[in-house]
């Protein structure tokens, strides 16, 4: 919803026990990871996906924990610092790569570079991509890349990166973007594109937060890293 919208709310139970933790940002599998860490620890998390966009405007407004993001500022080169204002305090997450998938074999994307392949598959109607949510740190890459043109499937706008996969796996898109650990995790093609980082983003009045200081503590943890290297 736009802000100042006004809508009706159905209150589901007054029992209902409120998160720790409230993470509003862009999907990772790695953060799927350290909230899954997190509940065993005994925190309650909720997630919502909305693209580093609009994690980033929850965080400013001071309506969450944690945004998780990955924003490229194109001046300067850098990931997600440049976008900090003095309320923000930035907690550095970890590296991960994003690229182009496709099922294995096929012609227009096997043995080619990513901007040759989406190049051409751009201009092809009967190639079908699966896109990502506006907002999305992947939606701005994957305009970037095309350079304003919008090919067959465009309109199709998951909010994850699994979901990306599946389009291409199950035969209902031909390509889309996503990471290269789950490009392998779906036994399907991938062609690089950016390596970047995904950070996240705390208001400074919740840095002291109980369960904002045992996400920084994880996520420190050398148990954490190697998990994350093998995810992120």
């Amino acid at each position: 919803m736009d802000a100042g919208t006004p809508l009706d709310v159905q209150l589901l139970g007054r029992e209902l026990q409120l998160a720790d933790l409230v993470v509003i940002g862009s999907h990772c599998i790695g953060l799927d990871y350290l909230l899954g860490e997190l509940q065993r620890r005994g925190v309650r998390s909720k997630f919502l996906a909305v693209g580093s966009t609009g994690g980033l405007g929850a965080a400013r407004r001071g309506e969450c924990d944690l945004a998780g993001v990955h924003l490229l500022e194109p001046d300067s080169n850098q990931y997600n610092r440049p976008f900090l204002t003095p309320d923000l305090e930035l907690i550095p997450g970890y590296g991960r790569l994003q690229g182009v998938v496709f099922r294995p074999g096929a012609a227009r994307f096997e043995g080619r570079s990513a901007v040759h392949a989406i190049a051409m598959a751009a201009h092809d109607p009967g190639c079908v991509m699966v896109n990502r949510n506006q907002g999305s740190g992947t939606r701005v890459l994957i305009d970037r890349l095309l350079g304003g043109v919008k090919p067959h499937g465009y309109a199709v706008q998951p909010r994850n990166h699994n979901a990306v996969a599946a389009a291409v796996v199950q035969g209902r898109a031909d390509w889309g973007m996503t990471l290269d650990t789950i490009a392998r995790g779906a036994g399907l093609g991938f062609l690089p594109v950016q390596a970047e980082r995904y950070d996240f983003i705390v208001p400074r009045a919740r840095l002291d937060r109980p369960a904002v200081a045992l996400f920084r503590t994880l996520l420190n943890e050398a148990a954490t890293r190697r998990a994350l290297e093998c995810s992120g």
